[in-house]
């Protein structure tokens, strides 16, 4: 089970918090999750979650759309944090 996370304008976008989803075999990296959610239970997510300003982290961790996921992950996505 992947464990999904949404903050602030994108969980606002997609009109939910969380989402957990069992990993399918073709997911392997982040881009193929979103593309999974995208054809499946999140039509339309994509271009949100892979906006060039969308930020997305693995178990706490920064990372990219090539970055590899595995079961029992937890992948937040969340927009760039600004601040003054």
């Amino acid at each position: 089970m992947l464990k999904l996370r949404f903050f602030a304008s994108i969980r606002e976008k997609l009109g939910q918090g969380s989402l957990d989803v069992r990993a399918a075999p073709d997911v392997v990296d982040v881009a193929s999750l979103v593309r999974h959610l995208d054809a499946g239970p999140m039509p339309g997510c994509a271009a949100t979650l892979l906006a060039d300003n969308s930020l997305v982290a693995i178990n706490r961790q920064l990372a990219s759309p090539s970055t590899s996921v595995e079961d029992g992950d937890e992948i937040a996505f969340y927009p760039p944090v600004t601040g003054g």
